[in-house]
């Protein structure tokens, strides 16, 4: 080998390296969020600014359960873990882009060229045959000097791409936890809401028969028993409702553990499921290191800034080097007759893109469009964020006074209803009072109800909200 090719060879390759730690993409800042310094409510919580497990947040063991069936066999995790183990080998492949590239090829040609062209005749001139043979086997090696950084750009967009998604599958987690927990309390609470009819009808029907009594000894007229009946229907139409509405919940809550629709096993009352303990707010800026859904927001503006800088190299010159040595011959038997058939070939190239009808450009200013695209949502999320934990902090504290006045509300009416049956045994009060005493109690326990279902939900989400805490992936 000619020992001047050997030498610029080896220069060429020495420039590249020299070159090789150049950049022109610009370092990822996080963009200026602005952040307020408290949420706009405050809830008075208990603990202190860590993250719960989401096993010590929860009390209860059937709805644990449900939990534990839900991260497992959830389609929709599933198909996030696939994603993650895509990107995982798309992480790897960008390690591998400094290596050089190598391949080899064999191949055998048999060409019969025209007898009147210069081929045809000095093939039957020289070689005593009508057509050409050509026996190749080359093995070539190629490699880009990495000047502007691409493989760094090229990993460091990969990794975030990975770690986007594997906090994108924490993010999942957790809002199904959430999930399965609210229609856990939810089913909990039309079952209440189905004992609290059950158990109006059945004093309905007492009051009836007392009223059927007096009506046939003419203390009462039909009027009074026609309005205790329809009394009666208010609480009897609740209970189909009812029992329909727990088996769509049950169907869904199901399909949420990634089973098919079947009865789902549970407690007996909304106050036995309450959260132990909610830990305390901290400040708004601790939600970029709690919520993976911000941080994986964040690690889409990393990896579109690695893009962007991806984008403007395209326009930058490039060197590649290349090398290739095979055995030639027209022969069969002489193709591997070394060193007369060794062919040998070296290159080295500079291409910097000049005209490319502003592809390249365009690229690239797409690129950065996207980047700016992805830090207003990144802002948005942040400030989604924030409203969600102000939201949730409100709802609890609403909830939580909402659920104390009724509670009162509910042993006066008690009260008032057992006092107006008695004085109207005694001919002290009128039906209408005891059919208003009924209604009115009637109410406040659905209310009641509904009010105790708030607030759970209020702490499930004020849970997710402040980023919950998930077993890692």
């Amino acid at each position: 080998m000619n020992k001047n090719i050997i030498t610029n060879w080896l220069g060429a390759i020495a420039i590249g390296a020299l070159v090789s730690s150049c950049s022109v993409a610009q370092k990822y800042t996080r963009p200026e969020l602005n952040m307020p310094v408290q949420y706009k409510s405050e809830a008075n919580l208990t603990g202190d600014h860590v993250q719960l497990p989401w096993k010590t947040f929860f009390k209860d063991p059937q709805l644990i359960a449900l939990i534990e069936k839900a991260l497992h066999n959830n389609n929709d995790v599933a198909v996030a873990l696939k994603t993650i183990d895509q990107l995982d080998l798309a992480m790897k492949q960008a390690k591998l882009s400094i290596l050089p590239t190598a391949q080899a090829t064999i191949g055998a040609n048999r060409s019969y060229p025209s007898k009147n062209s210069m081929n045809g005749s000095m093939a039957e001139q020289f070689i005593g045959t009508k057509y050409i043979d050509d026996y190749t086997l080359n093995l070539g090696i190629s490699w880009e000097a990495d000047i502007w950084g691409k493989t760094k750009l090229r990993k460091d967009q990969t990794l975030a791409d990975y770690f986007g998604q594997k906090e994108n599958v924490v993010a999942l987690k957790t809002r199904i936890i959430a999930q399965v927990a609210q229609a856990y309390y939810n089913l909990i609470s039309l079952d209440q809401q189905l004992k609290i009819a059950n158990e109006n009808v059945k004093l309905s029907e007492d009051i009836l028969r007392m009223m059927h009594l007096q009506y046939n000894s003419g203390q009462i007229n039909s009027l009074a028993i026609e309005q205790a009946e329809a009394q009666k229907k208010t609480a009897e139409l609740i209970i189909p409702l009812a029992k329909q509405n727990i088996s769509v919940q049950e169907s869904a809550l199901s399909i949420l553990c990634g089973e098919y629709p079947d009865s789902i096993s549970r407690a007996n009352s909304l106050k036995s499921v309450t959260p132990g303990e909610i830990y305390g707010s901290g400040v708004p800026a601790e939600l970029l290191s709690r919520r993976p859904d911000l941080k994986a927001a964040e690690y889409a503006v990393v990896s579109l800034n690695a893009k962007t800088g991806l984008a403007k190299t395209a326009m930058y010159p490039s060197i590649s080097l290349s090398a290739q040595v095979g055995a030639n011959s027209f022969k069969f038997n002489k193709w591997f007759d070394l060193p007369g058939s060794i062919t040998k070939n070296l290159a080295a190239n500079l291409t910097q893109p000049i005209f490319q009808k502003k592809e390249l450009q365009t690229a690239y200013k797409t690129a950065v469009i996207e980047q700016e695209k992805a830090a207003i949502q990144f802002k948005q999320a942040v400030m989604t964020a924030v409203g969600e934990v102000s939201n949730a902090m409100a709802n609890y504290k609403g909830s939580t006074d909402r659920l104390n006045l009724v509670s009162r509300k509910g042993e006066s009416l008690e009260k008032a209803t057992k006092d107006a049956t008695l004085l109207y045994k005694n001919g002290m009060a009128t039906y209408l009072e005891v059919i208003s005493a009924q209604s009115a109690k009637l109410q406040n326990e659905l209310e009641q109800n509904t009010i105790e279902l708030d607030r759970l939900n209020s702490m499930v989400e004020l849970y997710r909200a402040l980023g919950g805490a998930t077993d890692s992936i």
